[in-house]
């Protein structure tokens, strides 16, 4: 039986025409250039965050870039090029009251105008083959950019001063910034607060237990930690020290924010200024 036949006889079956269906098989033949270099940015994305980029970040670095892309084609690109983001869901639980050092004069409200308004900061720990390495991180409200940080093998007061010196010195010694942080020992030591006055930084604290008060930098070590840091932890020391300043610069210089309306914190700050 002739190929001529087969179509012919499959085409009355199914109420197609002859022509449409040769029509999508030379389409299908056909090299979609245009595509093939759009999935291949796709996954420049996808590399460049760690396999942590989903659909909606993938979306708008392209339309950043002056492409025609929504969600739900970037989903399908993504399916196309065999990517999954490993970025996981997540829970916070609510507790406890405010501390005696501190009042939450935040109160959740994360939205502020300008720079240098209202400062965030955390500790987390990372492992790093022999020891445990504690980083503190100093974060600016504004479009949510890394403005201090500092990392050692222990997580004492003389750490979180270390990131609140960096970022006092690398925002050009701003006054009158509120200064929040959790209700750890590390931010209520006087060693601490005495470097708050010093600095004319008022001074917030979540509620003791409830992460969702300090929400913004529970998201920054949760991004660290997904996208960037092996599941295993560093093999040394002297790698988490070398690759860890390469996610802040690309946290703060690349990686899209949704709250920034998929900006990245220096873009963001750049915009408002």
């Amino acid at each position: 039986m002739s190929e001529q036949y087969e179509v012919r006889e499959l085409c009355d079956v199914f109420g197609i025409s002859r022509s449409s269906y040769y029509y999508q098989r030379q389409a299908r033949a056909r090299i979609d250039a245009d595509r093939i270099r759009l999935r291949a940015r796709v996954k420049e994305i996808f590399s460049d965050s760690r396999q942590s980029a989903g659909s909606r970040t993938i979306s708008a670095v392209l339309r950043h870039e002056g492409h025609e892309v929504g969600r739900f084609k970037a989903r399908r690109l993504m399916a196309e090029a065999n990517l999954t983001s490993k970025q996981p869901g997540h829970k916070y639980k609510k507790t406890g009251g405010e501390a005696d050092v501190a009042p939450n004069h935040l109160n959740r409200e994360f939205r502020v105008t300008g720079p240098n308004q209202v400062w965030c900061s955390d500790i987390t720990y990372i492992w790093a083959g022999t020891c445990w390495l504690y980083l503190a991180v100093v974060m600016d409200l504004c479009g949510r950019r890394v403005v201090g940080w500092a990392m050692s093998r222990s997580p004492d007061s003389e750490l979180t001063k270390r990131a609140l010196t960096k970022a006092y010195e690398s925002r050009c010694r701003p006054a009158g910034v509120m200064f929040h942080s959790d209700q750890g020992c590390q931010y209520t030591s006087l060693m601490f607060r005495q470097q708050l006055w010093k600095y004319q930084m008022k001074q917030s604290m979540s509620r003791r237990g409830n992460c969702w008060d300090n929400a913004p930098m529970e998201r920054v070590f949760r991004s660290l930690k997904v996208e960037w840091v092996p599941t295993t932890g560093y093999a040394s020391p002297e790698q988490a020290e070398a690759d860890i300043p390469r996610y802040i610069g690309y946290y703060n210089h690349q990686r899209p924010h949704s709250s920034n309306g998929y900006l990245s914190p220096a873009e963001f700050e750049l915009s408002v200024a």
